[in-house]
């Protein structure tokens, strides 16, 4: 709990209840990518007395303040996850709406000649791929 209260603080913002809750789901672990109806269960599951409007007050300040990363996925709910500073891409179940996080160096270095080929310099990209499982539904 003192580790959240830093980080609380390290981002400028007043350490409260929701807040150091809200941040505590993000790093019991598990799943990473949350929606905003997911952490609201969640503190309803624990007896929490925390409404959604301030669920999704807090992730707006959090967004902000770059302790939470907010996603819009093709298709679905705004996800977040917790800004680590480490690049990372994601794939999409269109199926289950599972997310799946994975890093290739070869994609990342493809994208960099990519560009350079085209006379720019990457200064930040997102990469999605939107996936079904070989054995799951065909369209």
């Amino acid at each position: 709990m003192e580790q959240e209260s830093k980080e609380l603080r390290k981002a400028g913002l007043k350490v409260t209840h929701p807040r150091m809750r809200i941040l505590q789901l993000f790093e019991e672990g598990g799943v990473r990518h949350l929606t905003a109806e997911d952490i609201y269960r969640r503190m309803l599951d624990n007896q929490e007395d925390i409404g959604l409007a301030t669920v999704y007050r807090v992730l707006t300040q959090f967004e902000a303040a770059g302790i939470v990363v907010k996603h819009n996925f093709e298709g679905g709910q705004a996800v977040y996850e917790l800004d680590r500073g480490e690049h990372h891409d994601h794939m999409i179940d269109v199926d289950s709406g599972k997310v799946i996080e994975f890093f290739s160096e070869e994609i990342e270095r493809l994208q960099n000649d990519i560009a350079d080929k085209h006379g720019y310099v990457i200064e930040g990209h997102s990469l999605v791929l939107y996936v079904r499982s070989k054995g799951g539904r065909r369209g």
